[in-house]
């Protein structure tokens, strides 16, 4: 066992390091070394041996990754061999950049996402939604098409908001949750990579609460929340934390969001603010309803249940879910007084 922690330690390490070899290199080779590197060590730290639906998961996220990156590199050698004989700037541009979204999990390229997500641990799912995004989205800040990307941006809104309605699985819900916040993370990055910063530090800090919450409540599908019949106030964090997710004010998520469609509307981008905002609204439809549900049902509690929150992840959750909660109102003071 000691020796398995050994190992997990030095592939974390492996991912970390992977993804900044990705995002400091300086040559398009640098980039792809560093996916590929991300990959393998991803798939080291998923796999457990006499484990048959993990292996159908690492197999199925392994043939995704690497048919993305192929896509990636073979349209890199295109770009740097024929570019300067033929005018093929933007179709190259919009090769390189579904290559990427494929990697990131977006619309059209997103099958593949919910179903890998139901496989994994809600540890390797709080990777896998947001560090595993970081290398892809700010390779393809580098080289990319304005006018496709918007257009991936709309849809992947709009179906991942609609595609989660009907789902019962926690994980599928929060892997369409995640593919909608790519979409904005894909739009905040259009605009400025501080306000990226900031939407991904946010989201990082959301999620993990999320997936640390499911896990310590032992729960898959939704109907485990109000199965079990659980005091009000873990309720109420969590409630507040997929609020928070959702992008309502005055919570932490709806931060960046704010400042994202401030930007969008200066520049008079009116129907895909429209859009962002709608897809954001159907998303709050299904927060809600697990947190409506959780509140409003009370069954007997089971007796193989056990909360088993210790005293100092409650304290960690108390803090984050206050300051999730009260974040707009410190952030407007700090404006006024700034």
């Amino acid at each position: 066992m000691h020796i398995m922690n050994l190992n997990k330690m030095f592939f974390y390490f492996i991912l970390f390091f992977s993804t900044m070899i990705s995002i400091s290199s300086n040559s398009w080779l640098g980039c792809w070394i560093g996916l590929e590197i991300n990959l393998l060590s991803f798939i080291t730290i998923i796999f457990k041996p006499n484990n048959l639906m993990l292996s159908e998961v690492c197999l199925k996220y392994f043939l995704i990754q690497c048919i993305s990156s192929m896509n990636f590199m073979f349209f890199i050698l295109i770009n740097l061999t024929l570019l300067n004989t033929f005018n093929y700037n933007n179709i190259l541009s919009i090769m390189i950049n579904c290559s990427l979204i494929m990697k990131m999990g977006m619309v059209p390229f997103h099958f593949w996402f919910p179903n890998i997500m139901e496989g994994l641990s809600w540890m390797n799912c709080f990777i896998l939604m947001t560090w595993q995004k970081i290398a892809p989205i700010i390779i393809l800040s580098y080289f990319y098409n304005f006018n496709f990307l918007i257009f991936i941006i709309m849809i992947s809104a709009l179906i991942s908001s609609i595609g989660g309605l009907n789902q019962t699985s926690l994980r599928k819900l929060l892997a369409f949750s995640s593919i909608n916040h790519s979409s904005w993370m894909m739009m905040s990055i259009l605009i400025s990579e501080n306000l990226w910063i900031l939407y991904f530090i946010s989201y990082l800090f959301l999620i993990i609460l999320i997936c640390l919450m499911f896990y310590n409540f032992n729960s898959t599908f939704i109907n485990q929340l109000f199965f079990n019949n659980l005091k009000n106030y873990p309720k109420l964090i969590l409630f507040i934390n997929l609020l928070s997710l959702g992008g309502l004010p005055p919570f932490l998520g709806f931060i960046p969001k704010w400042i994202t469609i401030n930007f969008l509307i200066f520049n008079k981008h009116y129907f895909l603010t429209f859009i962002l905002i709608m897809s954001s609204l159907i998303m709050l439809i299904f927060y809600i309803r697990i947190s409506y549900s959780s509140f409003m049902f009370n069954y007997f509690k089971m007796k193989f249940f056990n909360l088993n929150f210790k005293n100092y992840m409650w304290k960690t959750m108390n803090y984050t879910s206050f300051l999730s909660f009260f974040s707009l109102i410190l952030m407007t003071l700090m404006f006024y007084f700034i």
